[in-house]
């Protein structure tokens, strides 16, 4: 259908194309007009009034009539060709929609089984962590039920005993006085020292019992704290675990694609075990240029360097020991203007920053280190800088090759959100090759 449609509508172009070269010959053609015999009132000599003029022939203006009777009907041509190329237009579009449609119902159904396996799997992990949460909640409850019981049963031998000794002291009294009106004295003393001796005990048990009650919602609360942060943020499935500071501890990154860009966006969440003087998270280097790249902690301020350290933006307060922060790093090329993102708002920006430069390619991207000017040093390729070794916990590392917008940016800085499920075009988190070594270990 769309082949014949195709067709009719380059055959109405031709048409139209010979018409407008064959007009203009036949308005070059001489057109003859004859008005017939010219006549004029006579008057006869002697009437006493002039002879009047006849009036001239005008041959121009019937050929100017022509004309525009021409003009007309190539304009009404035209209207009917305009007409006949839209409603060609109009069908070509309902056989794409009917195509678009037709794609959509093909491959439509593959896409919603994927999005609907990713969602099965990140409430089956979901479910499964809050259910090892109850199974421990009911533990512990258990076991302090379990002591309430033993507590309570005491409680009430305690009475029983209490009781018992009451009853003979009594008895002894009433037989030691001898008369209807002491027993009665006594029996009321001693049901006062009784009931006494019980309220002060039932006030100790209360007292208790509230005290453990707190205990054990004290640790509720340091489980579900402890059960939480040891969790992933924003739904990543997997991360990385630097232990301790060395010299070998590092983690390679290949990108999806070679890139050379003149813009860039570095996201990534970050849980530093411990904050000290220049800590490199991310660092792109190539042959010509070790620091093109760099992403780096400074106690708890976030420095992003570009070309080099004279070339810099920097973020005061971003991170905390063992809390986790999401950092977000972009860069133009364009009047050099760079930016630094923390939990998604913006923290820091600063023009001029490498300004003109442009990202060169082939280059090699480090976690938790950086080669300096040991680049690919062949005697020592995997030992680095101690002292820059970072450690703690590291996940959603993405790299893109242009500018993200805020939207963008927090959207993925959600603590408890799905911000992992927005991959990098450069470097894509869960789908990227990372290799981990000196002993750097991927978590689940």
């Amino acid at each position: 259908m769309a082949s014949i449609s195709m067709w009719t509508f380059l055959q109405a172009m031709c048409l139209v194309a010979s018409l407008s070269m064959a007009l203009p010959e036949n308005y070059e053609d001489e057109i003859d007009v004859d008005f017939g015999p010219s006549y004029s009132n006579e008057l006869p000599i002697g009437m006493g009034e002039e002879t009047p003029t006849p009036f001239p022939e005008s041959p121009a203006l019937t050929k100017w009539d022509k004309l525009f009777t021409m003009l007309e009907n190539s304009q009404m041509k035209e209207n009917m060709l305009l007409q006949y190329t839209d409603d060609i237009v109009k069908v070509e579009l309902q056989s794409l929609r009917g195509e678009m449609l037709q794609f959509v119902a093909q491959y439509g159904g593959s896409c919603a089984s994927a999005v609907e396996s990713s969602v099965r799997r990140a409430g089956s992990q979901t479910e499964t962590r809050l259910q090892n949460a109850l199974d421990r909640v009911r533990e512990v409850s258990a076991d302090q039920y379990t002591r309430h019981d033993t507590a309570l049963q005491q409680l009430l031998a305690a009475s029983v005993n209490q009781a018992a000794r009451l009853e003979r002291l009594e008895n002894g009294c009433l037989k030691w006085g001898g008369g209807q009106a002491k027993s009665l004295q006594a029996r009321h003393l001693m049901q006062e020292v009784t009931e006494i001796e019980n309220r002060g005990r039932l006030e100790k048990t209360l007292a208790t019992i509230s005290s453990e009650l707190q205990t054990i919602r004290e640790q509720l609360t340091l489980h579900t704290r402890s059960t939480f942060a040891s969790m992933l943020p924003s739904g990543c499935d997997t991360g990385l675990l630097f232990p301790t500071r060395s010299s070998i501890a590092h983690v390679e990154v290949t990108p999806k694609r070679p890139f050379q860009a003149n813009a860039v966006t570095i996201c990534l969440w970050v849980k530093p075990t411990q904050v000290l003087n220049k800590t490199v998270l991310f660092s792109y280097s190539t042959t010509g240029n070790a620091y093109e790249l760099q992403l780096v902690l400074n106690g708890q301020s976030v420095f992003f360097t570009v070309n080099g350290e004279a070339h810099l933006v920097e973020a005061s307060g971003a991170v905390q020991e063992g809390q986790w922060a999401h950092i977000c790093a972009v860069w133009s090329s364009q009047q050099g203007l760079a930016s630094l993102w923390v939990n998604g708002q913006q923290a820091a920006s600063s023009p001029g920053v490498a300004e003109g430069h442009e990202l060169r390619s082939k280059g090699s991207i480090l976690l938790g280190q950086e080669y300096g000017r040991h680049f690919r040093h062949l005697s020592k390729p995997d030992t680095f800088d101690a002292e820059l070794a970072f450690t703690g916990k590291m996940t959603g590392v993405n790299m893109w090759d242009h500018v993200l917008n805020s939207k963008e940016i927090s959207q993925q800085a959600r603590l408890d959100g799905s911000g992992c499920g927005l991959r990098g075009n450069v470097v894509a988190w869960g789908v990227s090759d990372i290799e981990p070594k000196g002993g750097v270990k991927l978590i689940y």
